[in-house]
């Protein structure tokens, strides 16, 4: 193996060591339902685990608790590109029909305070 190849290997290694020991500071994205309307929320990877890290355990927590206080995101331009950027914080209040399910969309999520 010449030492130009060895080299390459090397740096691959370690850039794909980097990204798997980065902290995972995701922002995942729910839609929360009612009959009335929607409204999209975001979770980061800390609040999501303290609701069980699913729609069914904000559900249930919301449920629980009464009412919980998350960011509402929404899509907004900058330097002309969308993204979805938290917009304010709010409460949502448990409801017989309320519904809390998972949002994917195509922009970049930016991550709340």
């Amino acid at each position: 193996m010449t030492k130009a190849r060895c080299l390459a290997g090397a740096a691959l290694a370690a850039a794909l060591f980097a990204l798997a020991a980065a902290p995972a500071s995701a922002e995942t994205l729910f839609k929360i339902v009612t009959v009335k309307d929607d409204i999209t929320v975001g979770l980061n990877d800390a609040e999501l685990k303290e609701f069980g890290g699913d729609a069914g355990g904000i559900a249930k927590a919301i449920a629980a608790k009464g009412s919980l206080t998350l960011w509402q995101y929404a899509v907004t331009q900058k330097d002309g590109e969308r993204m979805v950027a938290p917009r304010a914080k709010i409460g949502v209040l448990a409801a017989s029909s309320l519904r809390v399910e998972p949002y994917k969309q195509p922009f970049k999520v930016l991550l709340h305070e």
